[in-house]
């Protein structure tokens, strides 16, 4: 009998080992988030016309063209840690904003023709950071991220994070993510307004932007899941672009060569709520077809109503290859302080010609491709090719804008 209390003692001991090895076991071989560094190159090349810009009123060239490499790195830290690095350039070329200053080429000002200053062209450049950490069962997902922006005439910072909660064995999905986006303009104004005695320029040109979204995802059965998204947006400071003119109806015009002066630049609202209530329903047919289906409502107080409605259909035409068709309608209200070219009156207090807060309808074509190998046996150098995916886009507006774009993207595995 005096041995049973040493049995047990070291009965005891061989069970708290066995469950530290089970515990350490489930530790070492526990699924990593991301097995090893991938790296993506993307490439966009954007390019639109109209004729209806609003550096000059409202009426004029809307061509712009828009060149985008970006870098993508994402890096596993440790099983549970990934942070992700994003930088990129945008590089564009626009007719309208070169018309700030009209008069500073060689040919005869006039709103349908690009002028040739230093404002016709210039590079936006972003930088981005991603942390996000995966707790042991991968149900709780944290994650904080930090971005810059800056180009010539505008500088932006912004911060924030999110939290997603899995849980039903992974078939549900919870998510909130919040950020803060604190901007500031370096106003340029257009070339005849900037001596005027009587011209106000803006007295801050700082912008806040605030933004906080909720998410649920919920697989409805074995070949249907859905989800919805709810976002507010609170924006605050100089939500007016400080180049775009307005012509005022009651106001003489003043034309010089064949250019219209404006009367006075953009005023609009020093404050902007939005909302936007979205929904997606994917559906696997087979092991060929896929259907994804999309609807968002949007709504602020500045009067714009709008709905998104969109559809892709994924078809596989072989082990690596992908198709991906695609249709989206957009129809949103105008802002009531928008009217076109010409049309506004001195005496109202906030006034823009800007057509992309106007009334308008558009269709957007697209179409896409990807190759898929995820045994990476396609090596350049230390890099084994996971995927590429190419697509394109044609959009139309009913206010006469069309525009195309083209992206590419390839995305490599580190060995």
């Amino acid at each position: 009998m005096k041995r049973f209390p040493l049995v047990i003692a070291l009965l005891s001991t061989i069970v708290v080992i066995a469950q530290q090895k089970q515990h350490d076991s489930v530790e070492t071989y526990k699924k990593r988030v991301l097995e090893s560094t991938e790296v993506d190159f993307l490439m966009s090349y954007y390019t639109q016309d109209g004729d209806n810009a609003a550096v000059t009123g409202g009426l004029g060239t809307e061509e712009l063209t828009d060149l985008t490499p970006t870098i993508v790195i994402a890096i596993p830290l440790n099983d549970d840690d990934v942070l992700t690095i994003d930088a990129g350039i945008s590089a564009y070329s626009s007719a309208s904003s070169s018309n700030v200053n009209p008069f500073d080429g060689n040919s005869v000002a006039n709103p349908f023709v690009a002028s040739s200053g230093a404002s016709k062209k210039d590079v936006l450049t972003t930088v981005s950071g991603n942390f996000s950490h995966s707790s042991d069962d991968r149900n709780n997902i944290w994650s904080a991220n930090l971005a810059l922006a800056t180009e010539y005439d505008y500088f932006s910072i912004g911060f924030g994070g999110s939290y997603t909660k899995l849980f039903n064995e992974k078939n549900t999905e919870l998510s909130v993510k919040a950020n803060v986006y604190l901007d500031t303009w370096n106003a340029i104004y257009p070339s005849e307004l900037r001596d005027q005695p009587t011209f106000i320029p803006f007295d801050d040109e700082s912008r806040n932007s605030y933004s906080i979204g909720f998410g649920f995802s919920q697989i409805l059965s074995k070949k249907l899941q859905g989800s919805l998204s709810l976002d507010l947006i609170q924006q605050d400071g100089l939500l007016s672009t400080p180049f775009q003119r307005v012509q005022f109806a009651d106001v003489p015009d003043v034309v010089v060569q064949e250019f219209t002066y404006g009367d006075d630049i953009e005023r609009l609202p020093d404050s902007r709520f939005k909302i936007a209530i979205g929904g997606r329903l994917h559906y696997y047919i087979n092991e060929i077809f896929a259907i994804r289906t999309f609807y968002r409502y949007y709504k602020d107080d500045w009067g714009i109503n709008s709905h998104t409605a969109s559809i892709e259909i994924p078809i596989k035409i072989s082990d690596q290859f992908t198709i991906y068709p695609s249709y989206r309608f957009y129809n949103q209200t105008a802002a009531d302080y928008f009217t076109p070219f010409n049309q506004h009156l001195s005496t109202q207090l906030f006034y823009t010609s800007d057509y992309d807060l106007s009334d308008f309808d558009a269709n957007q074509y697209g179409f896409g491709v990807s190759y898929t190998d995820i045994f990476t046996r396609l090596h350049i150098w230390k890099l084994g090719l996971k995927s590429i995916d190419i697509r394109f886009r044609q959009y139309e507006r009913s206010t006469g804008l069309t525009s195309s774009l083209f992206s590419g993207g390839f995305n490599f595995v580190v060995d």
